[in-house]
Order: structure tokens, then sequence, then C-alpha cells
């Protein structure tokens, strides 16, 4: 998910949890303790600032969303939230520990996936039922942002109703993700799913021997044709992996990927995110003899 949304989640969960029989002291640890700890896990974008061997989009969402993480993030903040506000309540480890586990449970549902078992597995675990952002989230967030503002129902009893919407939403619609992958799994070789923003639409992206297609589909209208793709199967890669570590990471990444082989590039991209012609996780390399055509233009 988006840190917007991760940042509502941290924000939805404090108002579910605060009461106002706590101290004011112990409601701001609450607060730095459900936002903070419903962030931390995308500390991993730092990395890019140190990686020299093109391998961030392997420690994106990886190590730091593992499963097997959450109790070390949880316990961060515990310490924290003691060093900051002088509470040592046991409750608050635990608080931190389910914003950490929603974090990272709730980016398994999108396209990208996570290391969700990392350091013992690194298979990227993505369902792709739900967008990175889900606009019916933010819908039934702000509902209850506003909601407890101007009624006079409790605002625990608001914001975990809430909860309780965003937890059937993610079950329907993954329910519903689930019914059109199987409805097309057998017509290819390798097949994945990705949630678009319009409730329960999907794109299915399959592939075949060396043809991609990415197909519109939803339960109450026709599938749709975007785009097939033809993908380069017999190129020699290990030229664009050792002038674009990049590539190879992508390559070992993505579900499966498109290798573009012409006379300008040799690259490869995943077909996932292909939009208007082009996917925005592309890397390439130009060949020699367009290199040498532009210079002499030069």
């Amino acid at each position: 998910m988006d840190s917007i949304t991760h940042t509502l989640f941290g924000l939805t969960l404090y108002g579910a949890l605060k009461t106002e029989k706590e101290t004011k002291r112990y409601n701001r640890a609450l607060l730095v303790t459900a936002i903070g700890a419903s962030q931390i896990p995308d500390i991993d974008v730092v990395s890019q600032f140190w990686d020299t061997q093109g391998l961030y989009q392997m420690w994106h969402r990886g190590i730091t969303h593992s499963i097997f993480i959450t109790p070390i993030w949880a316990f961060v903040f515990w310490g924290l939230v003691w060093l900051l506000f002088r509470i040592k309540d046991i409750r608050l480890f635990f608080i931190a520990w389910l914003a950490v586990f929603i974090h990272v449970t709730s980016d398994l549902f999108n396209a990208w996936g996570t290391g969700y078992l990392e350091p013992f597995s690194k298979i990227r675990i993505t369902f792709g039922t739900i967008p990175i952002i889900d606009f019916v989230f933010w819908i039934i967030m702000l509902g209850a942002f506003i909601i407890a503002k101007r009624s006079s129902i409790p605002s625990q009893k608001v914001f975990r109703t809430a909860w309780l919407l965003m937890a059937v939403h993610i079950a329907a619609q993954s329910l519903c993700g689930y019914i059109i992958y199987e409805q097309h799994e057998e017509n290819y070789e390798k097949i994945a799913l990705s949630a678009n923003f319009i409730p329960y639409h999907f794109t299915v992206i399959g592939k075949k021997d060396d043809i991609v297609e990415i197909v519109e589909d939803n339960l109450f209208q026709s599938e749709k044709l975007l785009y097939t793709l033809q993908s380069s199967e017999n190129a020699d890669l290990d030229l664009l992996f050792r002038e674009r570590p990049e590539a190879k990471t992508l390559y070992e990444w993505a579900p499966f990927v498109v290798i573009v082989d012409n006379d300008k590039h040799l690259g490869l991209y995943d077909p996932r995110f292909y939009r208007n012609g082009q996917s925005f996780l592309f890397e390439y390399i130009e060949k020699e003899g367009q290199l040498d055509e532009m210079h002499v233009k030069n």
C-alpha cells in the first residue's frame, strides 16, 4: 500500500484503541506507536542510497516486510515510547506489533508483493487483489473520522466498525480476484493478477511461450484484451545483466518478464505495470550501433 494508506491505517488503529480513561501522555504514546509502527517497514527505501549493484528492487519490501521481523519492530517502538514518554506498558508493544503486522500483511494483496517469509524464503508473495492505492479504504477511514467527529456514537465503535468494513472489502475483492484468476489460469503457462483502481476490476497478465496477453476482466462484464506483447525469449541477456545489474534483479524479482531485443534496445520489463505502451519497470541498454550513430550525429 502507499504511505498515505499506511498512515490512515495507523490513525484508524489509534482511534479504535484510544480511550479517555487513559492519561494524555499514554494516548500520545499510543498515537506515536500506532502511526510510527504502521510506517516503519518502509524504512527500506533508504537502501537505495547505498545500492551500487542494482539490488534495491529486491531490498524494497524485502526483509523489513518479513512476518518474522514484526516483533523486532514492535520492540523498537516499545523502547522508543519509553525513551520519549517514560511509559513502559506492555500493551504498547502488542499495539506496535499489530500495526506492523497490518502493514506487512496488507502489502501482500497488491501486485508489488513482499518478502513475507524472508530470510527463510526468497519468494515474493503477491495476491494482486488490492491496488496499491485503494480508494475504498480511504472512503471507509475518512468516513469514520467524520462520523466520529460529528456524531454521538463512541469513536472506538466507529473506528472498529471501519476495520470490520475494510476486512469485508478485502475478503470480497480477493474472492472476486481468485475467481477471475481461476477462469484464466488454464489459458497460460504463467499468470499474474493486478487489481485496478476501480473496485472489483482486475488486469490479468498471462504468458504462453513468447506471447504475453494483458486482459481486463471483472465478474460483471465480458473480458477485454488490452495488449498482446511478444517477448524475445532467445535473446542473450548476459551483456544486459553485466551492464545493467538492475535488469538481472528485475528478471529474478518479477513473476515473468517481456524481453525486448530490437535495433535500438536490449532490455526487459515487468508486464504487470504496462500502461499506455510502456512499463515503468523497464531496464535496458542501448545497442552499440545506435550509440555510435548518436555520437556521429553529435
